[in-house]
């Protein structure tokens, strides 16, 4: 699911297009950040299509081999017990998914090879064959087969991670926020009951979440000069055209956060924009970001522009 994190590395991705954009009318730009995290929504559902692609394509891989010129005694008696999948079935009856099916239009008929790809691969394992051998089928057991083909085949194919590149700017950036919300449905699938299966959600306190990101957003773009200042008064020494734009930008972002966030922590703002530092700017830059942030913070504390509601938060 997309935590604070990923929330403030969404945020950041926008400031910087925004930042290079000559043109400074904010809406749009709001639109994108907004439209960034619907993005993941998207690309879950048509993750999850896949499973039921590859599920329904032993339907087609069995009539293939019944109708062979010469079919073997095993081509006319191919299994398709994968289509009748209890995973599979449950999740082709979630009212959620066909919503977001025809929300987002996701169909695989671009590139019907890809499910014949996995599927082939799959029919040749020996977790297929054992699948195939159960006498009794639970969700649980069901849903092993599944996370199988999700986890060693879908994940690992060099094709998959190309479509959803070419499809999705952030999929490298989303990608484990994908797995983990994939694998938060197979948790939440317990039951053989379709009704009581409930999807992941991409965000679950969105209701706290989405007015964060939005304000941190606006609030970095309208405190741009003010806390610029602050930056250039802590880094005279450095040469200002060799001071990375990500970490000027994270620094705008850690400084709005402790001003205007009352309950977050300061300890918590520090330690979150050094980390996406190492993951987004320069080898150096957590460093560099750590040294100035604590002198601006001092200064903050100082004049009292610090102001945190709850007990501990200013450690």
């Amino acid at each position: 699911m997309l935590n604070r994190r990923h929330l403030r590395v969404k945020a950041l991705q926008v400031l910087y297009s925004y930042q290079q954009s000559e043109v400074k009318e904010i809406l749009p730009f709001e639109k994108a950040l907004l439209q960034s995290v619907d993005k993941v929504h998207e690309m879950y559902f048509w993750l999850l299509s896949l499973l039921i692609e590859v599920a329904d394509y032993s339907i087609i891989d069995a009539d293939e081999r019944a109708n062979k010129h010469l079919p073997s005694e095993a081509d006319l008696n191919a299994s398709v017990k994968l289509q009748n999948n209890l995973f599979i079935s449950s999740l082709k009856q979630n009212s959620e998914y066909l919503a977001a099916v025809k929300k987002y239009k996701i169909s695989w008929n671009f590139d019907p090879e890809v499910s014949k790809s996995i599927f082939i691969s799959l029919k040749n394992s020996a977790e297929y064959a054992s699948f195939n051998s159960l006498e009794v089928h639970t969700i649980q057991s069901d849903k092993d087969i599944i996370k199988y083909i999700f986890k060693k085949l879908i994940l690992k194919s060099p094709g998959i991670e190309q479509i959803f590149e070419e499809k999705f700017i952030n999929w490298p950036v989303d990608k484990e926020v994908l797995q983990a919300l994939v694998a938060k449905t197979f948790k939440n699938f317990t039951s053989e009951n379709p009704d009581d299966n409930k999807l992941a959600q991409v965000c679950p306190n969105w209701d706290e979440d989405r007015p964060f990101m939005l304000d941190l957003f606006k609030k970095v773009v309208a405190f741009e000069s003010e806390y610029q200042e602050m930056i250039a008064q802590k880094t005279k020494n450095w040469d200002s055209e060799r001071i990375a734009v990500m970490d000027t930008l994270l620094m705008r972002m850690a400084i709005t956060e402790l001003i205007h966030f009352s309950s977050i922590p300061v300890k918590v703002t520090m330690n979150e924009y050094i980390e996406i530092a190492k993951e987004f700017s320069t080898p150096k830059s957590n460093s560099f970001i750590n040294g100035i942030l604590d002198k601006i913070l001092a200064d903050l504390k100082t004049s009292g522009k610090v102001r945190k509601s709850g007990r501990g938060l200013m450690e």
